[in-house]
Order: structure tokens, then C-alpha cells, then sequence
């Protein structure tokens, strides 16, 4: 069975999103294996600066590149990553499936990702041009790959 793994910084702090999360990951369950990695995000100042969050990220690559695996197609989500509808991300993730057993996406933290992340993308992926709490995006990202499956296999979630 293929995988789609989530790379993710920072803990969910809501329950609510939890909750979010674990249905999502229950549902996606029904047409692959979904694993969890959630990296501890490095912790900053309260008002960091420049050098603070270039040091976080930094050190936030190394446990994300660690995180990954050799083989794996990489997703990154990244603000200069491109958008796609649902049918051109669902064509995506299905091509993915015939290079490689094993998709992961990537969600850095609150401050991003740093470039040596992005530099092994095989897609970088943005949700919208809006901007999205950090906490909020795990949720749409999983919601997004389940509505993908949907089309990949034709059932009728999708409309």
C-alpha cells in the first residue's frame, strides 16, 4: 500500500484541529498509509530577530531533511509554491504514486521553511494567496490530499 507521510513543525494547540486532523487522517487511511512526523518547532524570542529565525530554520531543516526519505516525492508548502485546483493536485499525487511508494508533504513552521528544504522539492505547493494561521494549515492540507484521493479513485466526495 502507498504512503503519504506529513512532515509538520509545531504541535496543534487546539483540540478542535486535533479533532480536525485525526478524521481527516482516518479517512485517508481508507486509500493509503498515513504517518505523522511532528518536529518540535526551535524555539525564538518572542520578538525575534532576522538572525533568530534564520538560526530556527536552520536548525528546523535538519530535522526535517533527516525526516524524509530517500526515495520519497517530495511536496514542500511554501508561500512562492504553486496553487493548483483540486482535478491538477489529485493528477499530481496520482503521477507521484507511479515514481515513488511514498509521497511526503512538508509543513515547516510558523517563520517557513528554510531553502535548503525547499531546494529538494520535487513540488512546492501553496493553498491560496491568503494568509492562513500556521495551526490552521494542517488541517486543510489533509483535507485537500483526502479530497484528492476522492478523484484519484472516483468516489463522490469530490463535486
Amino acid at each position: 500500500m502507498a504512503t503519504i507521510k506529513f512532515i509538520t513543525v509545531g504541535q496543534l494547540k487546539e483540540s478542535y484541529l486535533r479533532e480536525a486532523v485525526s478524521e481527516y487522517e482516518k479517512r485517508l487511511s481508507g486509500f493509503c498509509r498515513v504517518e505523522n512526523v511532528n518536529l518540535k518547532e526551535y524555539k525564538v524570542p518572542q520578538d525575534p530577530s532576522d538572525a533568530e529565525i534564520a538560526k530556527a530554520l536552520s536548525e528546523e531543516a535538519k530535522m526535517i531533511l533527516s525526516a524524509i526519505p530517500d526515495r520519497a516525492y517530495k511536496i514542500i508548502m511554501c508561500v512562492e509554491g504553486k496553487q493548483f485546483t483540486s482535478e491538477e493536485l489529485a493528477d499530481k499525487i496520482d503521477k507521484a504514486f507511479s515514481v515513488s511508494n511514498e509521497i511526503v508533504f512538508v509543513i515547516g513552521s510558523s517563520h517557513g521553511l528554510h531553502d535548503s528544504v525547499k531546494s529538494v522539492a520535487d513540488i512546492k505547493l501553496s493553498v491560496s494567496k491568503l494568509t492562513f494561521p500556521h495551526q490552521l494549515m494542517r488541517p486543510i492540507l489533509l483535507e485537500a490530499v483526502y479530497r484528492c484521493m476522492t478523484i484519484i479513485k472516483g468516489t463522490k466526495y469530490h463535486k
